[in-house]
Parts: C-alpha cells; structure tokens; sequence
C-alpha cells in the first residue's frame, strides 16, 4: 500500500498557453515550478496521475552528503540551504530536521570505502567524520551491533517525503503555477524543430519551453521523439512502524538495513544491501553501460526475470499524438513491497538495536527508481530538442537535492545563473 499523500486540491481546466509545461508532478518537477513562479514566469504542471504518487512520496526523506560522488555534493549543499527555509518560503512543516546520518561498517573494508569517500571530499570542508564503536555507541546508545566503525555528517538531515511536495505544490499554486493531475503528456509539439508545445490526452498547450521532470517514465517519453536516455529502473521496498521507543533521532545505515525517525514518532526501515532488479527489454538494450556498476553491486541485486518483463513489452515504445500512451496505461507505478527482504531489515535492526524488538509494522510499500550509469542525474537542455529540459535520472537520491535540482532547472529554463555549475548533470555526458 502506497504512503498516504497530503492531499492538495489542483486544478481542472486545462490551459491553452503558458510559458513553461513541466511533465511531472513529482517533487523535482514541483520545485522548478515554485522556482519559475517566483520569477513570475507563467507555468503549467501536468501529472499523468496524482502529484507525488511515485518516488516523492515513497523513498527514505533523507537529505544527505555523506557518500554522494564529490561533483554531485555542491548540489547537495545548496539544497541544504534551501531546505532550511522551506517552512517559511511554503508556510508549511514538510518534516524538515537537521539531525545527523550516520553510516556504520560491520569490516575495516567496508570502513576503508568510507576513509576514502572521506579523503576525496576533503576539499569540500564538509562536517563528515570517522567514527570508532565508542563514538557510535555515544551517539546510538543500547547498539550490540560490532562494528569496526562508521562516519557520521552531522548537518545531513531528513524531511517527510508524504508532506513536502503537497506543500510545495500549494505555495506554487498560490503564486499562480497551474497544475493538472489525471493529465498525461503524450509528445511534445515541434515547430522547425524546436519546442512550441505539448499535446495531452485532453488537449493542446501552447508554450515556449517544456521540462521534462517524469521520473522512471522520462527514457520511454524520449524514445517516442528518437532520443536515447540511459536510466534502468531497480526497486526498493520500505517500512514503517508504528509509534514507539527509539534510540536515537539520527538516521542510521548499515549494511543490511537502514533507518530513520518518522514525524509520527515511528521508523522508516528498509533493507539497505538489496534492490529487486525485475528485468525488462532496457536491460538488454543499455545492459553493457552498467556492466561497471553491475560488476560492484551486484551482490545488492535480486535479479529475476518474469511478468514484470511482459508487463513493460506490453507497454508502447512508439505512438502517434492521437493515440493512448503508456502513460494513460499505467497512472501510478505501484509495485509490491518484498516482504521478505522488510522482514531481512527488521530482524537485522533488532539484532544490532534491540530497542527495535518492540517495532510493529505500520505499514509497507515499494518504489520503482531510476537508475543512470554513473547514479547522477540528467538536469540540462537536450540539444536534439532546443526548448527542452530534462531534469530526471535521480537515482534513489533525487528527494534529498530536491529543492536545488528544481531550482537548477528553473535556471536553466529562465536564463538565470545557475545555482551551482551544472556541467556534471549534462545529457550530452553519456555520448562520450
């Protein structure tokens, strides 16, 4: 069962012009709009099912540096920042708090990958620092867990991924944005090459810019107008608990699972070392440029083969305007939850925590994620297609750089300066 949204009350009728469209009512798409509105610059958002239905409401809520590659951490910053001052600039609680995440490693391997993800953000003068199990038992107490140590950020933080983006949504709506849920994007329209609208399942929309912000559905809307875009989708599953006694605000990874406070007193648990891989026909098409990260991870993987295969071929790669697109077909990505692997999570806490012996579960729910070969994101214009943006590829870690991701988009649309250098986000990366 899906987490339940804060509901937000859109819009109806559907536009005939505006000056940006943003496909994608998930939390990246929604901040660029609030971003673009502040500017007083006219958009149009429309979701193909509810806002925040998919990964903006169903990931962790963790807003962290620890561990993102070192070009990806001045965005992580900058989303700090602006975190920070969501509840004033939204006039709503989205969960924010500054709390700490901690990483901790049960070997001196798993200890040494975190020495050197250290050592090669030195120069970024984060707060990050290495822990030995004294420490870590001073900040988690009641652990029996044995561990060779950890790393701990204490300015990472945490927010309420069922909150944020209807807050988000709302301020955008007061300020003029107009967004459209039940509303598929089928294709872009084109005018000598360049972006002059978009057609949906209910009709046209003139504009002048479009933001491509549609998750694990960007690849197939792009392969409709001929452009290749590498991301694979990987499965996560999450629990939460019912209100009880923790032992501690911050939010704790391990190797075999993870965990952090909820905003109803709760936790949000899931297992850390696996992802269920369901194969489909993408992973035989870009299957050779993940073989690095394959090679890594792949004791992380549950890789199976079966209806999830049929289901995705079902789905069109190619349609016309007039057509119903895959995107009409399948509203919300809603896979299952593997229990197996929450219960893994669960019993591997209570082991290392047993403070956690008297967790019931509340409830569980899985994610689809869309993974690029390098695990950064696509955020810049595609040069095929002058007057689009792509802001998508977030890889798992799209919520927590949220805000600025949004606002890099922003950016880029309205020719303002970039928040942060977005050389490491460009699309034209993966055709090197």
């Amino acid at each position: 069962m899906a987490p339940t949204i804060e509901p937000v009350h859109t819009s109806a009728p559907l536009p005939a012009t505006t000056s940006v469209v943003i496909i994608g009512g998930g939390i990246i798409g929604l901040t660029a709009a609030l971003t673009l509105a502040e500017r007083n610059i006219p958009v149009v958002v429309l979701e193909k099912g509810r806002i925040a239905g998919e990964q903006s409401s169903r990931n962790l809520g963790w807003v962290r540096k620890t561990s993102r590659h070192a070009e990806d951490i001045p965005l992580a910053l900058a989303a700090d920042r602006l975190w920070a001052r969501m509840p004033e600039r939204v006039g709503s609680d989205v969960g924010y708090r500054q709390a700490g995440i901690m990483f901790v490693a049960r070997t001196e391997a798993q200890m040494a990958m975190h020495a050197g993800w250290l050592q090669s953000v030195a120069h970024l003068s984060l707060d990050s620092r290495l822990l030995g199990k004294r420490a870590i038992d001073a900040l988690v107490p009641g652990g029996r867990g044995k561990w060779a140590g950890g790393i701990y950020t204490a300015s990472d933080a945490r927010a309420e991924p069922t909150l944020a983006s209807s807050a988000i949504a709302r301020a955008a709506m007061a300020k003029g944005v107009v967004i459209v849920e039940q509303c598929a994007v089928r294709t872009l329209q084109l005018a000598a090459g360049n972006v002059c609208g978009v057609v949906t399942e209910h009709g046209e929309i003139r504009c002048e810019q479009v933001v491509l912000a549609g998750g694990l559905w960007s690849r197939r809307f792009l392969g409709n107008h001929g452009v290749s875009l590498p991301t694979l989708p990987l499965t996560c599953s999450v629990l939460r608990t019912q209100p009880m006694e923790g032992p501690t605000d911050i939010a704790v990874g391990a190797p075999d699972f993870s965990f952090r406070k909820h905003k109803d007193g709760g936790f949000i648990i899931t297992q850390r070392g696996k992802l269920d891989a369901f194969l489909t026909l993408d992973h035989l098409l870009l299957g050779t440029q993940y073989l690095p990260q394959l090679r890594a991870q792949r004791d992380f993987l549950n890789i199976s083969l079966g209806r999830h295969f049929l289901k995705d071929l079902g789905l069109a790669r190619r349609w016309k305007a007039d057509r119903v697109s895959p995107f009409e077909r399948v509203r919300v990505q809603d896979p299952c939850a593997n229990e197996r692997l929450n219960n893994d999570a669960l019993n591997n806490l209570k082991a290392a925590w047993p403070a956690f012996a008297q967790a019931r579960v509340a409830q569980s729910w899985a994610g689809t994620i869309d993974v690029t070969p390098d695990s950064n994101p696509v955020i810049g214009p595609v040069a095929q297609i002058p007057g689009l943006t792509l802001a998508t590829g977030f890889s798992g870690h799209g919520f927590g750089t949220s805000p600025a991701a949004g606002h890099l988009a922003a950016d880029l649309v309205s020719g303002h300066a970039p928040i942060i250098d977005p050389t490491p986000y460009r699309f034209e990366r993966f055709a090197l």
